[in-house]
């Protein structure tokens, strides 16, 4: 445990933002799921798009992500939904590839 005032105080501060990102960071993968579910069931994903892409930014703008992180989640959220729902003639096209 810390000592000094000040030290307790800054503990207390890195506390409450660790908690912060994480809710943060789990909202993120929560709407990546939403989405791949979504994706899988053939159900439009414009407006979890739009969310993620608002997610991520925030959360760069805020550095609780690195940019690159960030682009990269978001790169691969839209490659996801431009692949469409994996259906057995889309598995076995890329077997035989």
């Amino acid at each position: 445990m810390p000592n000094k005032k000040a030290a307790i105080k800054d503990l207390k501060k890195s506390k409450k933002r660790s908690v912060r990102n994480s809710l943060i960071k789990r909202n993120i993968k929560e709407i990546i799921k939403k989405g791949q579910k979504a994706v899988t069931e053939g159900k439009p994903v414009g407006d979890l798009s739009k969310q993620l892409q608002k997610a991520v930014d925030k959360a760069i703008k805020n550095k609780i992500l690195k940019p690159n992180a960030g682009n990269r989640k978001k790169s691969r959220f839209a490659k996801m939904i431009k692949r469409g729902p994996v259906t057995e003639k889309s598995k076995n096209k890329a077997k035989t590839e």
